[in-house]
């Protein structure tokens, strides 16, 4: 793995594939930074040394030109968090992107517009990628949340660089702590499996059983097992047609000696809001009428002792409908204790979009090892697949 530390960027132009899909409200302003943020340490490294930057993003899913999804909309942001000028460049590719690439000075910083305004970016289209490539001497690659799409940028460019290529901080963050979690962390591993559906799952929770010793199943995917053991789920989420693969898979974990977790108890509501009336149940004794939308307080319980056991923690998915704050204690309540094992000396790892979104609505991110920024890309990397954006960077 070829990172900052191996590349010289004095007097280098950096061309930077960064992720500055950011959201933006209807008055045209960023309102989640982070993505920005988590590109600094790299851009700030290579500016120290004397380079300039030439950001590559794309923005949304434009087709073709619109200018409402224009990179131009985030100029003031980035240059507030990079507390530097920021240049814009109101095209991509061609002779006037090349000339004000070739016209930084040392530890200037010049954005470009938005890479999807072409669609021979997500095509991964040969001479598009050859363009993006005269725009700088030194090829890096920051965005991991684009790294499983063999676009252009992400991917097919990086051929143009030979050695002149390597990964940035934030990439190279998300692989080393998915590594941890997949290759090199210390038992005992414990994934933590939330959502809805165990059909969105599979290839994720296959792909753990060869790595983990405890394998929490939350979130709706529970009522799936319930049924499948004989229970009654009463009015809650459920794939029937899943209850064999769900019996499958508890075998599985026995022969490898995963161990598998379920609440013991959910709490449920007599229809699906926060107003609902609320009763806790057996999870095995959900009664029609009734729809089981969080973890129960002995469940509550057990899982703060499991997770304390633990020194390595992966968290993908709530443990319920956090969203309803009368159904988020069982949400809340796994991302306090992982918060404690992780002050204690064990490592955390949060990916997926909804448990993120879960740590920083409650306020649990800091009590985190490491949160990831790349949604897709992080579950292609948990089912065991390589992604292209990583593979380019290696050859």
């Amino acid at each position: 793995m070829r990172t900052l530390n191996d590349l010289s960027f004095a007097n280098q132009r950096a061309v930077i594939r960064v992720d500055f899909n950011v959201p933006i409200n209807e008055n045209g302003d960023v309102t989640d930074r982070t993505r920005i943020e988590a590109a600094k340490p790299t851009i700030d490294y290579i500016r120290a040394q004397g380079g300039s930057c030439v950001l590559l993003s794309h923005l949304g899913r434009p087709k073709g030109v619109d200018l409402s999804q224009s990179l131009q909309k985030i100029v003031a942001t980035v240059t507030e968090v990079l507390e530097t000028p920021v240049q814009f460049c109101s095209t991509t590719v061609g002779e006037d992107a090349e000339k004000k690439a070739q016209n930084l000075g040392p530890g200037e910083v010049l954005l470009m517009e938005n890479l999807r305004f072409h669609p021979e970016e997500t095509e991964g289209e040969l001479s598009f990628s050859k363009q993006l490539a005269q725009l700088g001497t030194i090829y890096v690659n920051d965005a991991f949340g684009t790294a499983h799409r063999a676009h252009a940028s992400t991917t097919i460019m990086a051929q143009f660089f030979n050695e002149n290529k390597c990964f940035g901080a934030l990439l190279e963050k998300e692989v080393l702590a998915i590594e941890k979690v997949m290759k090199t962390g210390a038992s005992p591993i414990l994934a933590i499996i939330g959502g809805a559906k165990v059909s969105s799952k599979i290839t994720i929770i296959e792909s753990l059983l060869e790595k983990v010793d405890h394998l929490l199943i939350g979130g709706g995917m529970v009522y799936t097992f319930t049924k499948a053991l004989g229970g009654s789920v009463g009015n809650s989420i459920c794939e029937p047609e899943y209850c064999d693969y769900a019996l499958t898979l508890i075998e599985k974990a026995k022969a490898k000696g995963v161990k598998i977790h379920l609440p013991v108890d959910v709490v449920a509501g007599d229809s699906f809001s926060n107003e609902a009336n609320q009763k806790t149940f057996d999870v095995m004794e959900i009664p029609d009428g009734w729809e089981a939308m969080d973890a129960g307080p002995k469940s509550i319980e057990q899982f703060h002792e499991l997770v304390l056991n633990c020194k390595t923690i992966l968290w993908n998915g709530p443990l319920g409908v956090f969203e309803f704050p009368a159904f988020a204690k069982g949400t809340i309540a796994i991302g306090e204790s992982i918060g404690q094992a992780t002050k204690g000396g064990a490592f955390s790892l949060v990916g997926g979009g909804d448990s993120v979104a879960a740590v920083k609505q409650f306020g649990l991110a800091s009590k985190m090892s490491y949160i990831s920024t790349g949604g897709g890309a992080m579950l292609e990397s948990l089912e065991g697949k390589s992604l292209p954006g990583i593979e380019a960077l290696q050859d």
